[in-house]
C-alpha cells in the first residue's frame, strides 16, 4: 500500500493530501529511510513522523485497504510519542 494512502487508511494524518505533503518534503521516514508518498509499506515497517512539532515512531501491524474508524488505531503500534 502507498505510505500517503496507509498514513490516511489508518488516521494517522486525517487527510491524504497532508500525508502526500509531508512525506514529498521529507518529515516521514519508513525503516530510517526518507519516504516518498507513493513508497510501499507493508506490515512490520517502522515509521517516523515530523509533522507540526509533533514526533511519532510507530509500528505498522496491518494495511487493510478499508476499515472502520472504530477499528483504525489497531493498524499500528505507537512504539515513541512526542
Amino acid at each position: 500500500m502507498r505510505l500517503d494512502k496507509y498514513l490516511k487508511v489508518s488516521r494517522i494524518i486525517k487527510r491524504r493530501t497532508v500525508a502526500n505533503e509531508a512525506a514529498g518534503a521529507g518529515r516521514i521516514t519508513v525503516n530510517g529511510r526518507v519516504a516518498k508518498p507513493a513508497t510501499d509499506v507493508k506490515a512490520g515497517d517502522v515509521l517516523d513522523i515530523l509533522l507540526g512539532g509533533r514526533h511519532l515512531v510507530v509500528r505498522i501491524n496491518a494495511t487493510p485497504e478499508f476499515i472502520k474508524k472504530e477499528e483504525a488505531d489497531g493498524l499500528y503500534t505507537v512504539l515513541e510519542a512526542q
